[in-house]
Order: structure tokens, then C-alpha cells, then sequence
């Protein structure tokens, strides 16, 4: 599928998100939502006692570590193209994880992902996040609830207060992308269905990623990604200088090869 990037570059810029309708192939919808009733069978999955997390929403983190399937996610062409576009090509990946919202679930409180980074607002963007619907999104199973505008704010929201906000509503297989500094929550489920989306958020490339991923992900599996995606995980460096080791990328430590350039050598 070809998308408009700088329509949707646009709607972020303005309103502070934009959804890609028919962004996901069926049979990789299929294929996610396979793998994930899987991991929550073998890791018998439990909600989490915090209101943040939800106490009746199931969620599973470090995804790339389980199978080669999620290596499609991070640089699927229907999303990254907008977020390097909103962030910059050095972007990292920050978490990729899922959100599954079992019937019964309550209103997360609105937030913004990038409120506990210290800089003033508003700001050019540090993080830039996405929901991929591996099901239908309603107003009534849960769908991303979004305070439009509120990007451009000065302030982050008081966590727990209620605001005013509208439901991103979405067939299966969009994906719902969003500034770092947009107001937002999972929604309330009340009906009998479950709401499953994966979280896959990017950051800026000089901002630490909320997942570990050079801990989280071993060696040997990240030798196994493309080229492409071992820079999103942190096996790069940002604008030719940020997490050199020694005047070497990463990934030429990795892979024991290539003649990566560091800038200073430029100037």
C-alpha cells in the first residue's frame, strides 16, 4: 500500500495525530494476533495492579526478543516513513509492545509519552508513537481516547484529571500515529469483546528509549536483523556522532565489518 507521508506528516504537525486506514496487510494482522494469544498462553499473562498499566488489560513488552515475525513492525512502509518524517531518520525504537483491553476495563488516565522528559513545552517532537488495530477500535471496546490540539500546549495533563476528548476510531489494520506530546489514554471496554493493538513507539535519536533495547535484545538475535533495523534498535549512530564506540558504529562492532564515518572526521 502507498501512503500520502506528508499528508499524514501534516495532520500530526496540526492536530497532533493522524490514523493510516488499511495500513497492515490481513495476513500479518493474522499472523500478530496469532503470536500474541500464543505469548499470553505460555507466559499466563496477567493484568498488573496499577492504573496506568490497567487492571484489566493484558501487556506484553520487549516483543522483538520472541519471534522474527515482530522484526515486520518497526519498519513496516506504511508507518516508518511518517515517523522518520515527524522525528528525524536517526529515530530509535523506543518500546514495541502490546495492549490487549479485556471487557471490564476502566478509562486509562490521560497522559502525554513524553511528560517525564524535563524540557519546556511546547517542543519539536521527542517521541513519536503508534497503535497498530489488530482488531476494530470503538468508542465502546477501548479505542485510544485523544485530546486534538493539545501537542502544542505548555504543560503536560495532571495524571487522573478528567478531560475532554474524542475516541480514535478505526477499522483492523490501521494504525493510529501520534506527537509525543499529545494528550491521550486507552479507552474504557464495555462490551464483551477484546480490544488488541501493538504499541509501537519511536523516539528521537538522542533521546533514551523507554525500553533498553541493547540489554533487551541479545547480540545474536540483533545480528540476525536488517540493516535498518539493527539502527533502530540502537546499533547506529545519531548524526555521525551520538553512540560511537571508539570512531565505530555499533554495528561495525557487531558485525566485524564496514568503514562507518564519524563527523568530525568531515570537518
Amino acid at each position: 500500500m502507498s501512503i500520502d507521508v506528508e499528508l499524514h506528516v501534516k495532520e500530526v504537525a496540526e492536530q497532533g495525530y493522524t490514523i493510516v486506514e488499511d495500513a497492515i496487510e490481513p495476513n500479518l494482522v493474522e499472523a500478530l494476533n496469532g503470536q500474541l494469544a500464543d505469548l499470553e498462553r505460555f507466559f499466563d499473562v496477567e493484568p498488573s495492579p496499577n492504573s496506568f498499566e490497567g487492571h484489566h488489560t493484558l501487556r506484553i513488552y520487549n516483543l522483538l526478543a520472541y519471534d522474527p515475525l515482530w522484526q515486520r513492525v518497526p519498519v513496516h512502509a506504511s508507518v516508518l516513513p511518517v515517523v522518520e518524517e515527524v522525528l528525524d531518520p536517526g529515530c530509535l525504537i523506543s518500546s514495541l509492545s502490546s495492549i490487549d483491553i479485556l471487557p471490564g476495563e476502566t478509562a486509562q488516565p490521560i497522559h502525554a509519552d513524553d511528560q517525564l522528559i524535563p524540557i519546556p513545552k511546547p517542543h519539536p517532537p521527542t517521541v513519536c508513537n503508534s497503535m497498530w488495530a489488530l482488531t476494530d477500535f470503538t468508542e465502546a471496546n477501548g479505542a485510544t481516547r485523544l485530546v486534538p490540539g493539545s501537542h502544542l500546549r505548555d504543560h503536560s495533563p495532571d495524571y487522573g484529571a478528567p478531560y475532554d476528548s474524542i475516541a480514535a476510531e478505526m477499522p483492523q489494520g490501521s494504525v493510529l500515529i501520534w506527537h509525543g506530546s499529545l494528550w491521550h489514554g486507552g479507552g474504557a471496554n464495555t462490551t464483551s469483546e477484546r480490544r488488541v493493538g501493538i504499541a509501537m513507539n519511536y523516539c528521537a535519536g538522542y533521546i533514551r528509549q523507554q525500553e533498553n533495547q541493547q540489554l533487551g535484545l541479545s547480540p545474536a538475535l540483533v545480528k540476525s536483523f536488517e540493516p535498518r533495523l539493527r539502527e533502530l534498535v540502537g546499533y547506529g549512530t545519531y548524526n555521525l556522532l551520538i553512540g560511537h564506540i571508539n570512531k565505530h558504529t555499533p554495528d561495525e562492532i557487531l558485525m566485524g565489518e564496514g568503514t562507518g564515518k564519524i563527523i568530525w572526521e568531515g570537518i
